[in-house]
């Protein structure tokens, strides 16, 4: 079970999503079972809908991360309704490879919004 306050050494409890996101980076097989893009893509879906389940409001974490599809689609220069993780998977056609460039976009896409 997740220990909200130990694992994100008590910050706000609240925002766990980006140190989630860390763990899984770390050790995807034991959260996705195995380096899969699309198995992190359905993990987050199922993140999403649990909060939303038991009425939980967008943390700010939340929030920012749900602009990552509109920086996805800049990025690439989609104008279409596909998903984020569509579009980084068909930059390199492979599930492990778009795995790791979603962290590399990720990461890219978090200092962007800190710096505006």
């Amino acid at each position: 079970m997740l220990d909200i306050e130990k694992n994100n050494n008590h910050k706000n409890t609240e925002e766990y999503l980006y140190d989630l996101l860390e763990r899984i980076k770390k050790r995807p097989g034991m959260y996705l079972g195995r380096v899969s893009l699309i198995r992190l893509k359905m993990l987050l879906l199922g993140y999403s809908m649990s909060r939303e389940e038991l009425g939980l409001e967008l943390t700010q974490q939340e929030k920012q991360f749900s602009q990552f599809q509109n920086w996805i689609q800049e990025k690439y220069n989609v104008n279409s309704s596909e998903g984020w993780e569509n579009i980084i998977l068909s930059q390199v056609n492979d599930e492990r490879l778009a795995f790791e460039l979603f962290f590399e976009l990720f990461e890219q896409f978090s200092l962007a919004r800190f710096k505006g």
